[in-house]
């Protein structure tokens, strides 16, 4: 039964051991223990810190961010309202472009028939001219066998012209 109750010797170096234990710790180890623990302590208010300054800088980052996207699509309603009227002023310009160039070929070919119209009436007067000639040499030839009926044409022609005249 000596475990459970020791010697009043043992108990008397057990605690004087203990003493100097606990005296050369409290000199020596201690400090640097509380040291640490404080410097761990600062370390850890400084990461709070600045867990907290990175929240704020992250809550301003997204309200900064929600204005951005809001300019942006304020921006890019402007930036398709302007396209639209673009597009709206480019199809005009087109539209009249295309009626200035479909006037232009219209008058290009109303002069092109009015040049064959022309050309047309020209080559049927010759034929007519050719026709009228060959038709009023034969008669000649068979009327104007006398001297009356030369005179009686060169008078009916002379008349003709100065009505025309």
């Amino acid at each position: 039964m000596e475990l459970f109750k020791p010697e009043f010797g043992l108990i008397f170096w057990m605690f004087f051991v203990f003493a100097i234990m606990f005296i050369i710790l409290a000199k020596y180890a201690w400090p640097v223990i509380i040291k640490s623990l404080d410097e761990r302590a600062a370390f850890i208010d400084k990461g709070v810190e600045y867990s907290r300054n990175a929240k704020k800088e992250l809550d301003n980052a997204a309200a900064n961010a929600q204005s951005i996207l809001a300019e942006a699509q304020k921006q890019q309603i402007e930036v398709l309202r302007e396209a639209n009227v673009l597009k709206t002023k480019i199809i005009e310009e087109a539209k009249q472009a295309a009626a200035v160039e479909a006037q232009k070929v219209i008058d290009a070919a109303a002069v092109s028939i009015e040049q064959s119209r022309r050309e047309a009436e020209m080559q049927f007067r010759k034929q007519v001219s050719a026709l009228s000639l060959e038709i009023v040499e034969r008669l000649m030839r068979k009327d104007l066998s006398n001297d009356k009926a030369q005179v009686e044409l060169i008078d009916k022609l002379l008349d003709e012209m100065q009505i025309k005249n």
